[in-house]
């Protein structure tokens, strides 16, 4: 294996989410050669979160992050209070079921707005509202810096750099959840990983398909495309970080298709092969 420094293997629970709840996912995870997991917070609602804290310390697996939080830029629409709020409450089930870090998608343009600079402010500030009650709860922050295409609609913060611009302005508690699969193209991106340091707080991995036939559901397995992961492995691990890699696989017309075994078998032997 290439990856030995890693702590191992995590499953970001979308990857199998079309098959499986959290009630057969936890479970399969360390049968599989898994040993950490990251939920998504509709996952846990639906199980319970009482109960997915359960069955999660049942069987010892390493919380990699929970998915997810952000989408400040709602805020003109649904109202600013009632975003901090739900931020409010992500940070709260982060805690309960130990997980290392809040993963945030930050939003992109308002309803009706093609001013992403104000959005980007906005993101900002309400980072800085957020941040202190985080710290309190000891729960890190991490912007997961999103693929430009995603600019309008999911993340107005769509790289390292920006992301690394926040944690120097915002300070301790602020990190980086970095995605290959958003940030691979970047010619910036080795300079700005050496940047961010210990600030990456969780490393996703998947892979870019070419051709890729939906820019959101159409995610490879590792070593099914162009992403040079060890690279960016080894320059993740050159940093400090040593926890998991964490899979995270959206894909409506093919992993999603599969018996979900077989993804969680697949998952780990690209893990030992590829990563």
């Amino acid at each position: 294996m290439t990856g030995e420094a890693l702590a191992g293997l995590s499953l970001n629970t979308a990857t199998v989410r079309a098959q499986w709840g959290l009630e057969e996912m936890i479970p399969a995870c360390r049968p599989a050669g898994i040993t950490g997991i990251s939920p998504w917070r509709d996952q846990v609602a639906a199980t319970g979160l009482e109960e997915t804290a359960r069955m999660i310390e049942g069987e010892g697996l390493a919380v990699t992050g929970l998915c997810r939080g952000g989408m400040f830029t709602r805020a003109e629409a649904d109202g600013t209070q009632a975003v901090l709020d739900d931020n409010r409450r992500a940070i709260e089930e982060a805690a309960r079921i130990g997980a290392a870090c809040l993963v945030l998608v930050v939003g992109g343009l308002a309803p009706g707005s093609r001013d992403i600079d104000g959005a980007r402010a906005q993101v900002r500030d309400m980072l800085g509202v957020l941040l202190p009650e985080a710290r309190k709860a000891g729960v890190p922050l991490a912007i997961e810096p999103l693929h430009p295409m995603y600019a309008a609609d999911r993340a107005c913060v769509n790289t390292m750099a920006h992301a690394n611009d926040l944690c120097d302005e915002l300070g301790e508690g602020l990190g980086i959840a970095l995605d290959v699969y958003h940030v691979w193209w970047d010619p910036a991106l080795s300079d700005e990983i050496v940047r961010a340091g210990r600030r990456i707080l969780a490393f996703h991995i998947c892979d870019w398909l070419v051709p890729t036939r939906d820019l959101l559901m159409d995610r490879g397995m590792m070593g099914d495309g162009v992403i040079d992961i060890p690279r960016i492995r080894k320059e993740v691990q050159a940093t400090g970080y040593s926890g998991h890699a964490e899979v995270e696989i959206f894909s409506s017309e093919d992993w999603w298709k599969r018996p979900p075994e077989e993804v969680l078998a697949t998952c780990r032997e690209r893990y030992d092969s590829v990563v």
